[in-house]
This record gives structure tokens, sequence and C-alpha cells, in this order.
């Protein structure tokens, strides 16, 4: 059986763009773009696990706000359960720390970036709502 791996995701909208980051060479799904976020740890709630890994990952503070989607892909490594949430950049700018890159897109530049898998449904959502 898989491992479950319960992770939380970033729509972070800043003038209409949004924040993508990219994974660094190594590791699982490295050079993929993802929303960023995180692992859930034990006790956490999905928002208190999300502001402590844009914290941890980016160095800047976010306002969580509703959830976009959930979505379940399966690895070789696991079973990843994401939940994405639309976020608002309250204090600080993204610094590059765990990722390769990070860049504002606009909503229709998103699909030609290559994705994580679990990232694509909130990618379609969002692309959809700015087309809507």
């Amino acid at each position: 059986m898989l491992r479950q791996i319960n992770v939380v995701g970033a729509v972070i909208v800043r003038d209409g763009e949004v924040l993508c980051a990219k994974r660094g060479p190594s590791g699982s799904l490295a050079g993929h773009w993802e929303f960023p976020g995180g692992k859930i740890e034990p006790g956490e709630t999905a928002r208190t696990a999300l502001k402590r890994e844009i914290a941890e990952e980016l160095a800047c503070s976010v306002d969580v706000g509703a959830e976009l989607t959930t979505t379940t892909h399966d690895h070789d490594f696991g079973t990843v359960t994401l939940t994405t949430f639309w976020c608002q950049l309250i204090d600080g700018a993204p610094q590059l720390t765990e990722h390769a890159e990070v860049r504002w897109c606009p909503p229709g530049e998103l699909e030609g970036l290559d994705w994580a898998p679990a990232d694509i449904p909130a990618v379609r959502m969002i692309v959809a709502g700015a087309n809507a």
C-alpha cells in the first residue's frame, strides 16, 4: 500500500498574477512547477501548515483564504493529497530558499509550465476562472 502524504499549496495572487515555484534539481518531481507549500505536520490544520510552509520556503507571510480544490495523485513514493488555497501576500517578498525559481505569471501563461501532476487540476481551475 502506498504511503499517504497530505500536503497544502498556496495560490498566491498579486496584481492579477499567480506565484509559481519551480522545484529544485534534486528530490521528487525535480524541475516541475508547483504552488508553494508542503506537508501538513501532526496536530496542524491545513491553513496553519500552509502559513508555516510559506514562511519557511519563501520567507514571507500570507493570509490563507478560501479552499480552491483538493486533488489526489499516486506517485511511486506514495499517494499525495494536495489541498490548494487562495492566498494573499501580507508581508515580505518571496525569497528562494528551496525552489530553483519563482515567477509571477498571468493565468493565461500557467498551462505553458511543466506542472507537478497534483497541481494540474488547480491550474486548470485558475485558467478557467480567468477566462470566465
